[in-house]
């Protein structure tokens, strides 16, 4: 059935009106992974919640990550046990609500002789503590490996020095998928979600007054809030009211095709104290990433050719048969990590800890921290909530969010797992209607990783944005803004430079 354009505007413009009718308990600033686990938990204890997002949701980090589910056997080693007792029972949580995107996976970790950093004894006693801090309960038990067995799992891995392995299990996830997926859900449970909205300023007498701009609208308006939060990953530090320091660090991602390190486990790749991964996603394997202080702009953040020529340079020593060469990616990724600032010592040296703090009363700060606990930080948060809340909010039902799935199987199938969708007009017309995609990137990049995926991801785009067209009144010269919108967002992949031409044709629109 043909969806008329006037429709999806209509409901945008039904999620304004609701804003702005009477007040909010809370308004959270930012559509990543920690904003949208804050809506879900709010949402699902009965208070009045809307998440607004300057650009798409999971615009920045939590579409640029890993998509690891880990504890972190890097931050054992560095002592950090807390955080790695947090994040191993928070990944299993997230298997147990989101087990469509949460596989386990286990990990290969090959030491050679020569590294003091990463010794085989000393990781065996690592991966078995590792175990322990999972409650004894793991993904998959871990054990070890002589060269001869590594070699039959790994064969163009590099011999040279290999003293033999340990392998140990994390998860895998789709992080922008994870992200969405909660927001639906926290929608579901009764809270508002508007992306493509600003936050400007507040200010506040007996509550918050937010002034929001609708930016595909062009329009101000005011949001009455009685406690609002601040969660924008990377941007937190130059929001008004915010008492946020970070130290932003960058991580890339690269994407080559399976066959070219055909990884059937993840390989973890050490050079010195640093890890890199090579990751097995469907008929694609996943490298990276790095972690080097980052300046620039966060609204535009890519690979370089210097990153990518690190990674490139690792995995070949790794795997000396592949030969890789840029003309080898079919695309890259990259995003910032949000770190809470200190400067001394290297980015990967940072704790990946979190901290909520209320530097004004209803406002608080929430920085920092993984993917992988972003549950219980959204936990923690309401908690602190609640009780400023009290007692006019003393009705508020326990949290929920560790035991109640994301969303019914039915409303998943198809839609939404680790690996991108089938391509088809159906589904783009469900993304557009029911998850928010306002802009062919949101759909290529965020809602299916057919960008990330597919060589021929410039073909889908000049298929996908005239089916964008049709949903959302594009005229020809939109349709052609959006595809070159699109080749930048994406930066370099699937060797296109230019955005194809689309034969967009005009639509008509209701008023």
């Amino acid at each position: 059935m043909k969806q008329q354009p006037g429709s999806v505007s209509a409901q945008r413009a039904e999620t304004l009106r609701q804003l702005t009718e009477k007040p909010l308990d809370l308004l959270i600033i930012g559509g990543g992974i920690v904003g949208s686990g804050i809506a879900r938990d709010a949402a699902m204890r009965g208070l009045r919640v809307a998440l607004v997002e300057q650009h798409d949701f999971a615009f920045g980090t939590s579409s640029r990550s890993s998509r690891l589910l880990h504890g972190g056997l890097r931050y054992l080693a560095q002592g950090r046990v807390g955080l790695v007792h947090e994040a191993s029972v928070e990944k299993k949580v997230i298997h147990h609500i989101a087990p469509h995107l949460a596989d386990p996976l286990p990990f290969l970790f090959p030491t050679y002789r020569g590294n003091r950093h990463w010794v085989l004894w000393q990781l065996k006693i690592g991966v078995k503590i590792y175990d322990l801090l999972c409650g004894g309960r793991n993904l998959g038990k871990s054990s070890w490996l002589t060269p001869r067995d590594l070699l039959r799992i790994t064969p163009t891995l590099n011999i040279d020095g290999l003293n033999g392995a340990v392998r140990y299990y994390d998860g895998f996830t789709n992080d922008a998928r994870l992200t969405i997926d909660t927001i639906r859900s926290a929608t579901r449970a009764g809270g508002f979600a508007l992306n493509y909205c600003r936050f400007k300023d507040a200010s506040r007498k007996d509550v918050w007054q937010c002034e929001l701009e609708d930016v595909l609208g062009g329009k101000n308006f005011t949001v009455q809030s009685r406690c609002v939060v601040n969660a924008t990953g990377p941007w937190a530090e130059g929001l008004p009211h915010s008492r946020v320091k970070l130290r932003a660090t960058k991580g890339v991602h690269l994407v080559i095709d399976r066959e070219r390190v055909p990884v059937p486990e993840t390989v973890v790749m050490s050079e010195g104290k640093r890890i890199l991964f090579a990751i097995p996603w469907g008929e694609r394997t996943i490298l990276g990433t790095t972690d080097t202080d980052y300046h620039g702009s966060l609204d535009d953040v890519h690979a370089d050719a210097e990153d990518i020529a690190y990674i490139l340079k690792v995995t070949n020593q790794f795997f000396p048969k592949a030969g890789l060469k840029p003309a080898d990616v079919i695309s890259s990724w990259a995003g910032l990590r949000p770190l809470i600032a200190n400067p001394n010592g290297k980015p990967s040296d940072i704790s990946r800890s979190h901290e909520i703090r209320s530097p004004e009363p209803g406002w608080w700060d929430v920085a920092g921290g993984k993917l992988t606990t972003y549950r219980l930080m959204a936990e923690q948060t309401v908690d602190k909530i609640a009780r400023y809340l009290a007692p006019s909010k003393n009705s508020l039902k326990p949290c929920r969010t560790m035991t109640e799935p994301l969303l019914p199987a039915t409303e998943i199938a198809g839609l939404s797992s680790i690996t991108p969708p089938d391509f088809t007009r159906e589904k783009v017309q469900h993304f557009v209607v029911n998850e928010w995609a306002c802009h062919l990137d949101d759909l290529m990049l965020r809602r299916t990783s057919w960008h990330y995926y597919f060589r021929q991801a410039p073909q889908f785009a000049a298929q996908a944005v005239e089916w964008m067209g049709e949903l959302l009144g594009w005229s020809p010269e939109t349709c052609q803004a959006e595809l070159q919108r699109y080749a930048r967002a994406g930066g370099q992949t699937n060797g296109a430079s230019t955005a194809p031409s689309s034969p967009c044709a005009p639509v008509a629109t209701q008023s």
